[in-house]
């Protein structure tokens, strides 16, 4: 056990130390792959890198989350963002027993939609669109009782007009997860690598959206209930954006009041970097998630009708064969967000005959 958590402590450790140099805020290249990989997630708060459920895009969130009870289980949802943007996700996973290793492989794509084509002048030549999409491989091993790690290498590709650019990326996690005291750690470096191209090829390569996580979740024995905590952008402590509208300039004579300027704001900044959220079982096959997330609600809530921005439902229906997930997101007041996924579990649902067999197609390993 102390020698797991040194290799876990130095591996994150020289992560952060080469991550940290890598990007250090500013304007980011393929943010989309920050956005939530499924409603089950995006009711969480968006990030969720320490939850043991039976569900595959916990595995996209962190790749040590993987594991054999999510053997031929596959997650899709299809849904309209904000202003017609359409949104994809597939996850997969399966089980190689042979060689003790569960690997995953996920699809994110985003089609932002129709836009006109125009000079300075508003002259109008046509229409253009712009897309995004991102492939995701991975695989995670067992280490110990306790301890899994795994590793998700993935390609991203963005189009914008005619220009477009592509990155090779990787997330690198670890997990601990103790079934007698239902309780789960997570840790996991996400997005590191370079531009493979770059939108202008005569201008330096764009920082891309690394983010190193932790998280926490613990499920209470004689309660249906599991809370969890998650906290984000820890390579970087001040993540507040300073308002010049929190700058009074109401005093007497017309002075300007910088006294929110100067303030330190310790407790918002700390804060930001926390998302938390619980799930209460309402039965075995029925839950009920809901969450905060400061970090969102700060930056997106409006001074005088902050209303529900930064907090987040969801529904969860868990079968044998298929599970139901229902997010409702609340970013801002002018609306929320609602999606919906569905897993199956492809092996209860279709046999492949005495083939099967010999890829394990329908074998069962449990949660």
């Amino acid at each position: 056990m102390r020698f797991s958590k040194s290799i876990a402590l130095l591996l994150f450790v020289v992560l952060f130390s080469q991550a940290k140099a890598q990007v250090v805020g500013g304007q980011f290249a393929m943010e989309f792959l920050r956005l939530a990989n499924s409603p089950h997630i995006s009711s969480l708060g968006g990030f969720n890198v320490a939850n043991p459920e039976n569900d595959i895009a916990f595995a996209f969130q962190n790749p040590s989350l993987m594991r054999a009870g999510m053997h031929n289980q596959l997650g899709l949802d299809y849904n309209n963002y904000y202003s017609g943007i359409k949104i994809m996700n597939l996850n997969y996973g399966y089980h190689l027993a042979k060689h003790n290793t569960s690997i995953l492989f996920g699809v994110q794509y985003l089609d932002y939609g129709n836009f006109d084509l125009t000079d300075a002048s508003g002259n109008q030549y046509g229409n253009f669109t712009a897309k995004d999409y991102a492939i995701s491989i991975g695989a995670s091993r067992q280490y110990q009782e306790h301890w899994r790690y795994g590793a998700t290498l993935k390609w991203a590709h963005s189009m914008l007009y005619d220009n477009s650019a592509s990155a090779l990326l990787a997330d690198v996690g670890i997990s601990y997860y103790d079934s007698s005291k239902l309780l789960c750690i997570g840790a996991v470096a996400k997005n590191m690598g370079f531009m493979a191209k770059r939108y202008e090829y005569n201008q330096s390569a764009e920082p891309l959206p690394f983010d190193l996580q932790i998280g926490i979740s613990k499920k209470f024995e004689h309660a249906p209930l599991r809370v969890m905590a998650t906290f984000h952008h820890l390579y970087e402590w001040n993540v507040r954006y300073d308002n010049p509208a929190d700058v009074q300039s109401s005093l007497l004579f017309g002075a300007t009041d910088t006294t929110a300027s100067t303030q330190s704001y310790f407790f918002d900044k700390l804060f930001r970097h926390a998302i938390v959220a619980a799930e209460l079982n309402l039965s075995k096959h029925l839950a009920f998630n809901f969450s905060y997330n400061h970090l969102r609600r700060s930056e997106l809530k409006l001074k005088d009708r902050p209303a529900m921005a930064g907090f987040a439902f969801g529904v969860d229906v868990n079968l044998p064969k298929y599970q139901v997930h229902f997010a409702r997101c609340f970013y801002h007041v002018t609306g929320a967000y609602n999606e919906i996924s569905f897993n199956f579990a492809l092996n209860k649902l279709f046999d492949v005959g005495d083939g099967g067999d010999k890829i394990h197609w329908n074998a069962d390993y449990g949660h």
